[in-house]
């Protein structure tokens, strides 16, 4: 699918890299003028980040967002409140501001990256999956808010892609043969994949999509007991494949 965002203007925040920066490429190979909002500090301030808002936007990409490691039990209390302020303060501050933008416009698309972490408990990540969990009430309050406006909010709930963030995970081969046996294409994914389906929801061809929440996780959150194992497949060069 190839999308034409000419003359439409677009925000992504944390577009620096990974997901957000393959967005951002998209977007502009594409036709879109992008404006690009990365600083941890410039989300998680919302005064801060309204200055940062060029005016007349189309599109907005809620991507900004961290991840650390630790027991629940372990959690600081810095930990928490920083996972919070990026995460889940952060995308509030940038949905509440695009609303703001397009509301007299009655016209606009918004797009935040949740994750699969939206739906399960994977461990050592209690203030990433409290954070990403949250983001779909966002996402279902906003959509039901700002769509007599025309105003569209949908999300992406992304499983494990490849991006600076995850890249040693990648270079396991050990750890990724046991994580892909859940994923029925027997992989991980690219930034690219998931910023296809960001342009697709930001774009005309979603324009009675509003409140969706898109899986872009290779068919992980499909399955329960997995999908590979040695009788079926091999792994080789960092995915299964059928024997």
């Amino acid at each position: 699918m190839t999308f034409d965002f000419a003359g439409k203007r677009a925000v992504v925040t944390g577009g620096a890299s990974g997901i957000g920066l393959a967005t951002v490429n998209l977007l502009r190979e594409s036709g879109a003028e992008v404006f690009v909002i990365d600083r941890e500090t410039g989300v998680s301030n919302s005064a801060a980040l309204e200055r940062a808002f060029p005016e007349n936007l189309d599109i907005v990409i809620a991507n900004a967002g961290i991840g650390s490691q630790a027991p629940l039990i372990e959690t600081s209390d810095e930990l928490w409140e920083r996972t919070l302020a990026t995460n889940l303060s952060g995308v509030f501050y940038t949905v509440r501001a695009a609303g703001r933008m397009m509301k007299p416009r009655r016209a606009g698309s918004i797009v935040i990256t949740a994750s699969t972490n939206s739906y399960d408990g994977e461990p050592n990540l209690t203030a990433y999956n409290a954070t990403k969990a949250g983001l779909l009430g966002i996402l279902h309050t906003a959509a039901n808010e700002l769509g007599p406006y025309g105003i569209r909010v949908n999300a992406v709930c992304p499983g494990l892609i490849r991006t600076p963030l995850t890249e040693a995970h990648f270079a396991n081969p050990e750890l990724l043969q046991d994580y892909f046996r859940h994923i029925p294409l027997g992989r991980g994914g690219e930034a690219i994949e998931v910023a296809r389906a960001i342009a697709f929801l930001a774009s005309e061809a979603a324009s009675y999509i509003t409140g969706a929440a898109l899986l872009v996780d290779g068919g992980q959150m499909a399955t329960k007991f997995g999908t590979w194992d040695e009788s079926v497949g091999t792994f080789v060069n960092g995915r299964w494949t059928l024997k």
